[in-house]
């Protein structure tokens, strides 16, 4: 019983320390979960698949299973039959805050790199045009062909390989995002995912970092890079992308390096749309075709695998995420538009290398 009321106080303690990020940042974020999560990638890291798929999975056959064989307890005891729900609910809960789920809680990455939260149309078109050119730049360098679209040449282990070396050298920028050791892996579940319209997730439980293994590769190390920044503490999507497109485009590998640029464009060119049709018609033109038939690649790959069930998973998860302190929902991974421009207004693309001079 005290175990099943223990949800009580859990979720108090959270909503207290959701409006005091401050001490999240410092004692939790700061504090004890890179602790906690380099002990999980350390202990789970090494086996070749997800110990948190696994997880997932025994244990949804097992709550299946428990229900059906307790479901005349409802009627027969339901104080105890409830007693029993609600001590899972409670170890889940604070496993799931203790683990990882307390970093939704902490300072905005804005607030920490001393950025603006808003920013104007003028300064979005000029970031913008600057990913365009080192875009258009890495595109040419790979095909020699503006037309042709970038067939990323390596295989899903070798891109786990490569990601984290840019996280290594993100490391001379951001001294606390070190990622060692490394726990980042296809998903057992990349045909389900697919279908929900999901490309990774997170295991908050085992801090495993899981990536959907039919995605196209072209979006497979952006993918991987954001599922290892939300490893690293950082549970907004909004932050996720941006940590995860700066880690691809400090990148050595050229390859990798064009991945993470054109993931930071589209999300400023889909804003641009989003505030003026006239002039996305306008900046659109100076991208490269062969960058546009990666886009549509991409969106042909997820249109492919609509589903009437989609709409209710995409529902859920962005509820979720309203109950997680990220008010916009689904809407939140678009919002890395604001510390793209906001970071890369006073910082030149020529400091991520030089292939993106």
């Amino acid at each position: 019983m005290l175990l099943a009321l223990s949800i009580i106080p859990q979720v108090l303690v959270v909503k207290w320390l959701a409006k005091h990020p401050k001490i999240v940042e410092r004692y939790y974020s700061e504090g004890l979960y890179p602790f906690v999560s380099k002990l999980f990638r350390g202990v789970l890291g090494w086996l070749p698949f997800s110990f948190g798929d696994v997880v997932y999975g025994l244990g949804g056959c097992y709550i299946i299973w428990w229900f059906v064989t307790h479901r005349l307890r409802i009627v027969k005891d339901f104080k105890a039959w409830a007693v029993d729900v609600f001590c899972a609910v409670s170890l889940i809960y604070f496993a799931f805050h203790a683990f990882w789920g307390m970093n939704y809680y902490r300072l905005p990455l804005h607030d920490n790199l001393n950025l603006e939260a808003n920013y104007t149309t003028e300064q979005l078109v000029v970031v913008t045009e600057k990913l365009i050119a080192a875009s258009n730049n890495l595109h040419v360098k790979i095909t020699h062909n503006d037309t042709v679209e970038v067939d990323v040449p390596y295989d899903k282990t070798q891109i786990f390989e490569l990601i984290p070396k840019g996280y290594d050298n993100l490391k001379q920028v951001f001294p606390h995002l070190d990622y060692y050791p490394k726990s980042a892996k296809q998903s057992l579940f990349s045909y389900p995912l697919t279908y929900m319209g999901f490309s990774g997730y997170l295991n908050p439980l085992t801090n495993e970092a899981q990536v959907n293994g039919r995605i196209p590769m072209y979006k497979f190390p952006t993918t991987t890079a954001h599922e290892i920044a939300h490893q690293l503490g950082y549970a907004a999507e909004n932050e996720a992308n941006f940590i995860g497109f700066m880690a691809a485009a400090h990148n050595d590998d050229i390859f990798i390096k064009y991945c993470g640029y054109t993931f930071g464009l589209r999300f400023c060119l889909n804003e641009i749309y989003r505030r003026d049709t006239c002039l996305f018609d306008d900046v659109v033109a100076d991208v490269n075709p062969g960058i546009l038939k990666n886009y549509e690649a991409s969106r042909a790959f997820w249109q492919a695998h609509e589903n009437p069930l989609e709409p209710f998973f995409k529902l859920f998860y962005g509820n979720f995420l309203k109950a997680n302190n990220q008010a916009k929902g689904m809407e939140s991974y678009s919002y890395v538009v604001a510390l793209l421009v906001n970071y890369l207004e006073g910082n030149p693309l020529s400091t991520y290398g030089s292939l993106a001079d």
